[in-house]
Order: C-alpha cells, then structure tokens, then sequence
C-alpha cells in the first residue's frame, strides 16, 4: 500500500511540475540599437520591430541560436541570440492610455523628492531592488521608481 501511495504521488508531482508555468521566465536586454525582432528565427524573416539598447525581452522559446521573445506589450518575434545580454533593464509599462509621467524619485518610498519623470516605454537600466521599488538608471539620472510601474528585470 505505501508503494503505490508513493507512486501516486511521485507520479502527480511530475506532472504538476511539468505542466506549471515556470515561477521567473529568463529576461534578456537588447546590446544595441537598432536591432531587428524576427517574424521567424532566420535572417530572411520579415522585420516586424526595431529595437533599441537595454529593451528588456521575455525568452519564450530557443530554436539554435535564435531566441522567441515577448516584449512589454505582449508582441511575440525573434532575435538573435548575439544580439542580446543580461544586463538588467525595464521599461515604464504604466501611463499608457494618459500618456501621464511616471515619477523618479531619490529614494524609494512615495514621500521622498521626485527628481525625473519617465513616459510609457522609457527603458531604465536596473541597478538594484528594495521590496516594492527598483532603484534604475537613465542617462545621468539615478533615482528609484515603484516596481509596479515597470516590465522588466
């Protein structure tokens, strides 16, 4: 009886663990600007988005040394694996439909002094993490913006 209890149970954690969404997908940032996502992964593909440096993309699928890829807008194509690093970066993923600023402040917390503000689609270079708040980069100015107002890693 308790062999095939164990059975049953080994058998039902092998397959929760093969149909679970991963907890983090693997996040990759474009190198350069300019950089072409693919409807396919080969260079004779069509061009469907030119990407600039630190665009920060979602590995869905690997396929040889080209990657598929999801952006923060949810459009899926495929780059080259060369073309990109794991350089930690986000983008401003809030404000959209406002086409509202974010705020960038110099510490991370919603009282401390606003020192930038960011539109839908700025990409920021991650520098670090505290609870709800990433601490990022853009150009000279160094400040912290609330992680629910990027995409990213």
């Amino acid at each position: 009886m308790k062999k095939n209890t164990f059975i049953i149970l080994f058998t039902f954690v092998l397959l929760s663990s093969l149909t679970a969404e991963p907890v983090m997908a693997k996040m990759v940032a474009v190198k350069n600007d300019n950089v072409n996502m693919r409807s396919g992964p080969s260079l004779n593909k069509a061009v469907i988005w030119k990407l600039g440096t630190g665009f920060p993309l979602k590995i869905i699928k690997r396929s040889g040394k080209w990657l598929k890829v999801k952006d923060f807008e949810g459009t899926v194509g495929w780059v080259h694996k060369d073309v990109v690093n794991s350089s930690g970066h986000m983008i401003v993923k809030a404000q959209k439909r406002s086409k509202g600023k974010i705020n960038v402040r110099d510490k991370p917390s919603t009282q401390s002094k606003v020192i930038a503000k960011a539109y839908y689609g700025v990409v920021f270079k991650t520098l670090g993490q505290r609870k709800n708040w990433v601490k990022v980069q853009h150009g000279n100015v160094v400040g912290w913006i609330k992680r629910s107002l990027l995409w990213g890693f």
